[in-house]
């Protein structure tokens, strides 16, 4: 078994989802996490420490959050927070140092944590596995509007070439890393998100719609994640515009107080388009609360410019929701056009409402796509997904040895050599 630093610098994996920051990586660190703890391997996810909180809690047998004292004990805005990478890799190398070992591996996600990986991998001896979640120049290609910083991307590539294994959630990820990044395919490897399927399942619908206070014969779509632009809502709340099926609503899970601004867009726009009486804002609930919200919707909608796997609709899926989302990204990988939802190669408001409408108004389809949905997603148990990481794990730690070994022989045969040279020249 293995020790194992996890590295989420810009968010704790522990933190309310549907913040800014808070979304489906949160969630992939700590499930993976304990998945990894479950398995007996040692786990300690290192994160900035924000609020009077415990440098160390433990989250479970062989699983702690170590929280890492880098600037202000309080939240920092996320282009602000490369001004600290330096503290929070030097803490952290002096926590390892006092508690008198080492780690087998070094994994990180998101850029900013591979930034400090690799620093932080050096310092400690030891491998450095990293996944990117998202990529900036994806981002900057997905969506017009969108500047994500040069030196965002210029870290990107530092780490991809760096690092002894990239995971990628999709292949479309990998097929990107390689074209835009110049990674190298022999250190990249496919392995998808996950998803607690005990937690997410199918519910009565009646039940679920009682629970969150809506009517049960309510045409109703869902949208759920972090309330950004490149989540594509306001293509949402126009299509929610033009769709024909009488009294359709919208209800959007997520965004917290960062998202004000934004909310007032799309509220305004809903106002404008007038369907703002059947918008209905949410904001963040607790993870364990989404599933009824899946399980209310007839048709869980994912409108993204770009999605690296798509968490929110494998969700939706488990729970027997269908899913209408973009043909991008990795959701090109878990919804199977006309199986289990639709996807819409435009990111336009009127291909979503045709869709919807198909949808809202057959009962029958819901169903079987329902059904397609549980069996599509079963594949991405967290068991699963712990045991291909931690497979990987395995082959990186057996590679950088043979490394070593063929790295001392070849000085050990070297220095044979000059001994005999020496030994052949005194004679």
């Amino acid at each position: 078994m293995k020790r194992i630093a996890q590295i989420s610098y810009h968010t704790s994996p522990v933190a309310a989802l549907g913040g800014r920051v808070s979304g489906g990586m949160n969630v992939y660190v700590l499930e993976l996490s304990r998945e990894l703890a479950r398995m007996g391997h040692e786990v300690d996810i290192f994160t900035r420490r924000e609020g009077d909180t415990e440098p160390v809690q433990e989250l479970g047998p062989r699983l702690r959050l170590v929280q890492v004292d880098a600037g202000p004990a309080q939240p920092v805005e996320k282009e602000d927070l490369p001004a600290h990478m330096g503290d929070f890799v030097r803490n952290a190398r002096e926590f390892a140092t006092r508690e008198q070992h080492g780690y087998d591996i070094v994994h990180s996600h998101y850029w900013q944590s591979a930034r400090a990986g690799v620093h932080l991998a050096r310092g400690l001896g030891a491998p450095h596995v990293t996944m990117f979640h998202t990529l900036g120049e994806v981002k900057n290609r997905a969506r017009i509007s969108e500047h994500e910083p040069r030196s965002r991307i210029v870290h990107e590539r530092n780490a991809a070439r760096r690092a002894d294994a990239i995971i990628t959630a999709s292949e479309h990820e990998r097929t990107i890393l390689t074209r835009h990044y110049g990674a190298d395919e022999t250190r990249m490897h496919t392995i998808p998100c996950g998803i607690d399927l005990e937690l997410f399942h199918p519910r009565d619908r009646d039940t679920a719609r009682a629970t969150i206070g809506v009517a049960a014969g309510t045409p109703l779509l869902l949208w759920v994640g972090r309330l950004e632009k490149l989540k594509g809502v306001d293509i949402l709340i126009q299509a929610l515009a033009e769709v024909e099926t009488p009294g359709a609503s919208l209800l959007i899970v997520g965004g917290d107080a960062g998202a004000a601004g934004l909310k007032e867009e799309l509220l305004q726009q809903a106002h404008d388009a007038g369907v703002a009486d059947r918008v209905r804002f949410e904001g963040a609930v607790p993870h364990d609360r989404l599933p009824t919200y899946y399980a209310a919707a007839d048709v869980c909608v994912v409108p993204s410019y770009y999605e690296s796997f798509g968490l929110v609709a494998v969700e939706s899926l488990a729970c027997g929701t269908p899913v209408v989302a973009s043909r991008v990204g990795g959701l090109i990988s878990t919804v199977t056009d006309g199986v289990n939802g639709y996807l819409i190669p435009w990111r336009c408001p009127g291909p979503f409402a045709e869709k919807l409408d198909v949808l809202l108004n057959n009962a029958e389809l819901r169903a079987n796509f329902s059904r397609a949905g549980r069996r599509s997603v079963e594949r991405f148990r967290w068991r699963n997904v712990a045991v291909a990481v931690s497979n990987l794990y395995d082959r990186i730690e057996v590679s950088r040895r043979a490394d070593e070994n063929e790295a001392a022989y070849d000085a050990f045969g070297k220095e044979a050599l000059e001994s005999a040279l020496l030994a052949g020249g005194s004679a």
